[in-house]
C-alpha cells in the first residue's frame, strides 16, 4: 500500500505545479464537487463571524498570542521541555524528516511494535511517516475517516482539514467495497462511516503505539492540546500503551489562557463550528490509579526549515499559522485546482508561503505565483498573517539571487534565485533602462506605434486566454499634443 502511495505522490510534485494544474482542471466532476465544498465551508465560517467588530477583536487577540509566542519561542520551547520531562514525557528534537522517522523507528523497535494507529496529523504527512514505517515492516494505519479513505485508495490529502474533499460519495463507496472485506456497496454516508469505524475498531486494540498530531502546546502546564471531531484521536492517545505526538516547533503558546481564543478562531475558521466534538488536553502519561491513557508518552518536535522562517523577520509571521485552512477555502486558485496539484503537504496560500522553507525554492518556485494576489487569504486569516506580502517577497526571492534582492542581506532562503531566468532578467533590465532614460523613452514612444505590425501573435502564457499586447496606433503624448494644438 505504502509503495503505491509513494508512486502516486510522485505524479504530483511541486516542480510540476503548472502541468499538475492543467491535468486537474480537466477533471470537471472533481472540480464541481470541490467548488461546492468550498462554498459550503465559506458560508459556514461566515455564519460564525457575522459580527465584524467581535471578529476583529478576536483576531487581534489571536494575532497577539501567536506573535508573543514566536517572539519568545526559544525560551517557551525550553520551558515546555522541562515541564513535559517533569511529567514523565520523553521529548525528542528532530531537525529533518529523516531524524523524526528515525525517532519513531527506534521507539517502535524498542517496543517490538508492528502496528501503529495514527490520528490526523499533517506533520506526519510532512515526514511521510506511513511510507517510512512500511519500509521497515511496520504498519501505520490512518484512523481519521478521510485519511483512511485516501490510504485505502493510495491517494494523498487535498485539504488540511478535510483530506478526502476531492472524493465523491460514489468513489468512497467503491473504495470501501473494494478494500474492506464484506463491505456492501452503498452510498449512504452514515453507513459508510459505520463501515470505516468497524474496520478500524480492532486496530486500536492490537496496536502497541498510537500516533497523533498537536494543535497547541502549552509551556506553562506541559499540556498538548488536540482538536478533533471523530474521537479517533482520543482512541490513539489513550488505548495503546505508547503514545507518540509529533508537531512543528512553532505550535507552542505560553499560557493555558491563550488556548481558548485560538481554539475559537480555529474551529470557526476551519469547519464553521463554535466548538468541535472533542477537545483533548494531554498532560503526561497514565498516572498511578488511572484506568486509561498511555503508559509511555513521547513528543517529537520537528524543525524542517521552520527555524529558517523564524530567523528572518521578513518571514517569521509565516509561523503564526494555526492550520485552519480558511485561506485555502477563499483562494480562487486553490478552489479551482484543488490541493493535489500543489504536490506538497500544505497546499493553497498556506503551502505557498511555508513550503519554500520546508522544501527550498528550487522545488517550490512556482507556488508563490499560484495566486491572483486578490488579498482574500489575508483578509480571512484568523491570526492576520500578511499572506499577500509574503507571497510577493517569495516571488522576489525566487527570481533574485542574494546579492540582487531588495530584502535585507540576512533575509535569504534556501536555494534563493533558482527561478531566475537570464532572458527575463535582461528584459527587466531593458525595461528599467527604457523608463529611467527620458530621451530613450521618447524615441521608443515615437517608434512603437509605427512598428506595431512586428508585435508577435504568441506572447507566452498571456495569449493563452487574452489578445496579444500591441502598441496603440498613436501614443498618448502624441494625441495630447494634437489636442493642445487644435485648441490653440
Amino acid at each position: 500500500m505504502s509503495a503505491t502511495h509513494s508512486e502516486h505522490a510522485l505524479r504530483f510534485r511541486p516542480e510540476a505545479f503548472k502541468a499538475n494544474a492543467h491535468q486537474v482542471l480537466r477533471d470537471t466532476e472533481a472540480r464541481e464537487s470541490f467548488r461546492g465544498a468550498m462554498h459550503f465551508l465559506v458560508e459556514r465560517r461566515a455564519m460564525h463571524f457575522w459580527d465584524l467588530q467581535s471578529y476583529e477583536a478576536l483576531r487581534t487577540s489571536g494575532e497577539a498570542i501567536r506573535q508573543h509566542a514566536l517572539t519568545h519561542l526559544p525560551e517557551l520551547l525550553e520551558t515546555l521541555e522541562r515541564r513535559l520531562q517533569a511529567l514523565g514525557v520523553h521529548v525528542h528534537w528532530a531537525e529533518t524528516p529523516a531524524d523524526a522517522n528515525r525517532i519513531f523507528l527506534d521507539i517502535a523497535r524498542r517496543h517490538e511494535a508492528s502496528l501503529m494507529v495514527k490520528g490526523k496529523s499533517m506533520v506526519s504527512e510532512e515526514i511521510a511517516l506511513n511510507d517510512e514505517m512500511a519500509r521497515h515492516d511496520i504498519e501505520c494505519v490512518e484512523t481519521d475517516i478521510g485519511e483512511y479513505i485516501l490510504q485505502l485508495d493510495h491517494d494523498r490529502p487535498s485539504h488540511i482539514i478535510m483530506p478526502a474533499l476531492h472524493k465523491s460519495r460514489e468513489q468512497v463507496a467503491g473504495i470501501f467495497h473494494e478494500h474492506i472485506p464484506d463491505a456492501p456497496l452503498t452510498d449512504d454516508v452514515g453507513e459508510m462511516i459505520a463501515i470505516g469505524r468497524r474496520a478500524l475498531r480492532g486496530k486500536f486494540a492490537k496496536a502497541r503505539i498510537g500516533v497523533s498530531g498537536v494543535n497547541f502546546m502549552v509551556a506553562e502546564t506541559g499540556s498538548l492540546v488536540l482538536v478533533e471531531n471523530e474521537g479517533n484521536g482520543r482512541f490513539c492517545t489513550s488505548v495503546p500503551d505508547v503514545h507518540i505526538a509529533v508537531t512543528g516547533i512553532e505550535k507552542v503558546v505560553e499560557k493555558l489562557e491563550h488556548v481558548p481564543p485560538l481554539y475559537a478562531l480555529l474551529t470557526r475558521s476551519a469547519t464553521g463550528q463554535a466548538v468541535t466534538t472533542y477537545l483533548n488536553f494531554l498532560t503526561g502519561p497514565r498516572r498511578p490509579g488511572e484506568r486509561d491513557g498511555p503508559r509511555e508518552m513521547h513528543l517529537v518536535l520537528l524543525d524542517n526549515g521552520r527555524t529558517q522562517a523564524y530567523r528572518e523577520p521578513d518571514y517569521r509571521s509565516t509561523l503564526q499559522c494555526i492550520r485552519c485552512g480558511a485561506c485555502m477555502n477563499h483562494c480562487p486558485v486553490y478552489t479551482r485546482v484543488g490541493g493535489r496539484a500543489y504536490g506538497t503537504t500544505y497546499p493553497g496560500p498556506l503551502g505557498a508561503i511555508i513550503s519554500p522553507h520546508l522544501m527550498g525554492l528550487e522545488a517550490t518556485r512556482d507556488l508563490p505565483t499560484a495566486s491572483s494576489l486578490c488579498g482574500a487569504c489575508g483578509d480571512v486569516c484568523p491570526v492576520r498573517i500578511p499572506i499577500p506580502e509574503l507571497l510577493t517577497r517569495l516571488r522576489e526571492a525566487a527570481r533574485n539571487e542574494a546579492q540582487d534582492t531588495l530584502s535585507p542581506p540576512t533575509a535569504q532562503l534556501r536555494e534563493q534565485g533558482r527561478a531566475r531566468r537570464r532572458i527575463e532578467a535582461l528584459a527587466w533590465t531593458g525595461w528599467r533602462l527604457l523608463y529611467a532614460t527620458p530621451w530613450l523613452y521618447r524615441i521608443f514612444a515615437r517608434l512603437a506605434p509605427r512598428l506595431r505590425w512586428m508585435t508577435p501573435a504568441w506572447q507566452g502564457g498571456w495569449t493563452r486566454s487574452r489578445a496579444p499586447l500591441r502598441p496603440a496606433r498613436r501614443s498618448c503624448r502624441e494625441m495630447l499634443g494634437n489636442t493642445v494644438r487644435k485648441e490653440r
